[in-house]
């Protein structure tokens, strides 16, 4: 019987039944305009403020340090042009990585064309940022770095303390944002402790629902708005409010395992990934991209001789769904990521990534390995 088995998590997750409830709860019952001043209104208005404390906790910050967004990429958007035209008489200096998602990475490209001067720190073949050339790149008229926490392609893990000691000791001036999203309830994070100015994160990778996201604005900090309005979310963001959406994003950041140090290395995805990373291992034709030690539900690797998106098709023919990279971004040269690490053309075409939750099976995984084998050998007939 032909299974059905998703390990495309890092594109987006399934909803948890108990998001899907917060969802219709404020559908059928919260669902005034949380701006109007009778007692619907202020039931609504509820809702944001519990779901706007839920997420503020996890993250060690204040309530009032977070403001709702459409998703990730409305987060990046507002933190890096919402600095950029805020404080643009302290620089024109950007440094950002050259495998950031799609949303900085375009948006960087817009701003070097506006006239700002962009430098992109070097990244190793796994995806480490050079942090001595980091170190190098920053000047007085450094005004603002973003590096994401976990890449989206490879999961790796970028060593956010360091960064940022880094950027404050050579500047203090310069703001650091950080793209969370996928990071954020996957490993360790600490903005409480951190010298992190901006962090953003989406409710879709974390089991919450699609279309609603945050964004971390540090105490102190002013940004020029992206959308104008009625003043909604601090004079940010304006326009109403997602009541139900938002509602389902603070009950799956609820549901989040706490994240310690410890705690991190015995979490299921990590028992997962090593399960599935030995497997892997052991198959001759497969090349592995990521990092030994990178985010617990992310492998990328290649099969040089086989397109990627050729071994997605025959993989998803037997019920196993994958990607070839981000789902933002066009697969046709290749991985953009993998090119950016210097890899080889071969690996960057054949890349593929298996991104995991933790409701995957070792059956499920034994599943995979066998249709992989398969599948290889089929397809180097050919």
């Amino acid at each position: 019987m032909k299974k059905n088995i998703y390990l495309d998590n890092a594109a987006t997750t399934k909803a948890l039944p108990e998001v899907t409830s917060a969802v219709v709860e404020a559908l059928e019952k919260n669902y005034a305009n949380p701006s109007s001043l009778h007692n619907f209104g202020l039931k609504a208005e509820k809702v944001l403020k519990k779901s706007r404390k839920i997420i503020a906790e996890y993250l060690g910050i204040q309530s009032k340090e977070i403001i709702f967004t459409s998703g990730g990429t409305e987060s990046n958007n507002l933190a890096i042009r919402g600095i950029t035209e805020a404080y643009k008489n302290r620089g024109k200096h950007l440094i950002t990585s050259p495998i950031e998602h799609s949303s900085v990475a375009e948006l960087f490209k817009v701003l070097e064309k506006e006239g700002w001067q962009v430098d992109r720190v070097k990244v190793d073949q796994e995806g480490h940022v050079d942090l001595e050339h980091l170190k190098s790149l920053i000047t007085k008229d450094t005004l603002l770095v973003s590096i994401m926490q976990v890449n989206n392609e490879l999961g790796t893990i970028q060593p956010l303390e360091k960064i940022a000691k880094i950027i404050k000791d050579k500047n203090a001036l310069s703001f650091f944002h950080v793209d969370g999203v996928q990071g954020f309830g996957k490993i360790h994070s600490q903005l409480d402790q951190w010298p992190i100015d901006l962090y953003s994160i989406s409710g879709h990778k974390i089991h919450g629902p699609k279309g609603v996201g945050a964004l971390y604005i540090k105490k102190g900090i002013n940004l020029k708005p992206l959308i104008y309005g009625g003043g909604q979310e601090r004079n940010l963001r304006s326009g109403t409010e997602n009541v139900p959406a938002i509602a389902g994003l603070g009950e799956a950041v609820k549901k989040l395992p706490e994240l310690t140090t410890k705690a991190i290395f015995e979490q299921k995805l990590v028992k997962l990934r090593k399960y599935l990373l030995n497997y892997l291992n052991d198959i001759e034709e497969v090349v592995i991209n990521s990092p030994e030690f990178g985010a617990p539900h992310i492998i990328n690797f290649s099969i040089p001789g086989i397109k990627g998106e050729t071994m997605l098709h025959a993989l998803e023919s037997r019920g196993i769904y994958i990607s070839t990279g981000s789902a933002c971004s066009s697969q046709k040269k290749g991985s953009r990521i993998i090119n950016a690490c210097g890899l080889s053309q071969a690996r960057s075409e054949s890349a593929l990534r298996v991104s995991l939750n933790k409701e995957i099976t070792k059956d499920d995984l034994n599943y995979f390995i066998k249709t992989l084998k398969e599948q290889i050998n089929f397809l180097k007939l050919f």
